[in-house]
């Protein structure tokens, strides 16, 4: 445990850029304890480091619930999550305790977006295949049929949560030569209009699709979203891409539609649980892309986060403005 200065206590739950922790240990209003490791923090030291403690910066893997919450006791003021998702916040019990919650929106739409893109072209050209066979001697005569695989051109992409994401991604697709743009939602996006986009009911968008794309928030509504019947109205030449939040997806679901030929191929980033254990049916499938959720993994999306994360909890200890604070 890195421990530095005087005053109000905030805890860290992950080693941070040094960058960041110089700007919360020198800002003369913090007493610093960060969790010094790249490793999650182990629950019986997060509940001990949050103890006392006025601020709390976190990350997606640390369930902040009741159990915390009481730990921290009455001082905590802040929550500020190196993050763009808080599914991992009670958000009920910390507005009913008066805590202010920041977060990081925005800074990492470019970054997911390009990797939503990248992972898509990824498992419909079947990239990770090809490498293998060039790896393990596959790679012999050229062979008309051999690694064929999907392409934009002329396509339906579909799109299931048109947000900041959701846009970045088709405005990085469209010059593909995507011929339509379908995509589903609770309302229509004034944005979409630049794209030509289509705002149509769920079935439409999976039937319709040959590329799904799926960006939006896990909500009750939307966990367990894409399941069996989902799948089965896919097209068997579609590609399935997930880079929101693994538990929208019914893996076992997808396995079997994957496995089936039901639909041709899948790219994810997120999963369920995360680190997918190694063992998973998912992992040998040659058709199914996984990523360890690598969306937002650039030096300056990381250190961006890493700043507006600070910046959020020094705010919200002393009763300042958060530069990105969760209305709720």
């Amino acid at each position: 445990m890195q421990t530095s200065g005087t005053t109000m206590k905030v805890f860290v739950t992950r080693r941070i850029q040094p960058e960041g922790f110089n700007v919360l240990s020198s800002s003369g209003v913090c007493e610093v304890c960060m969790w010094d490791s790249d490793e999650p923090v182990p629950r019986d030291e997060l509940l001990k480091g949050v103890r006392g403690a006025s601020g709390l910066l976190c990350l997606l893997s640390d369930k902040i619930d009741t159990e915390v919450l009481d730990a921290a006791g009455p001082n905590l003021k802040a929550i500020s999550t190196l993050s763009v998702g808080f599914d991992h916040l009670d958000m009920v019990e910390i507005k009913k305790r008066g805590i202010r919650v920041g977060y990081t929106p925005d800074v990492l739409t470019d970054a997911t977006a390009e990797l939503t893109v990248a992972l898509l072209l990824a498992a419909a050209r079947r990239l990770p295949e090809a490498v293998q066979e060039v790896k393990n001697g596959g790679w012999t005569q050229w062979k008309p049929y051999w690694l064929c695989g999907y392409g934009l051109s002329g396509s339906t992409v579909g799109v299931i949560g048109l947000g900041r994401i959701g846009v970045a991604i088709a405005r990085r697709l469209m010059p593909f030569g995507v011929k339509r743009l379908l995509y589903s939602g609770r309302t229509a996006k004034p944005e979409a209009a630049e794209l030509n986009g289509e705002f149509v009911p769920l079935d439409t968008l999976v039937s319709e699709s040959d590329f799904v794309v799926v960006s939006c928030s896990l909500t009750t509504e939307t966990k367990g979203l894409c399941g069996k019947s989902f799948f089965g109205k896919m097209k068997k030449s579609a590609v399935f891409v997930n880079t929101s939040r693994g538990a929208v997806v019914n893996q076992e679901d997808l396995y079997d539609a994957l496995s089936s030929g039901q639909i041709a191929a899948a790219g994810l980033d997120v999963t369920t649980p995360e680190p997918l254990p190694k063992d998973h049916p998912l992992l040998t499938l040659k058709n199914c892309v996984v990523l360890p959720h690598i969306g937002s993994a650039t030096y300056a999306t990381r250190m961006t986060m890493t700043s507006l994360s600070v910046h959020n909890l020094l705010g919200g200890i002393q009763g300042k403005e958060m530069p990105k604070e969760l209305v709720f």
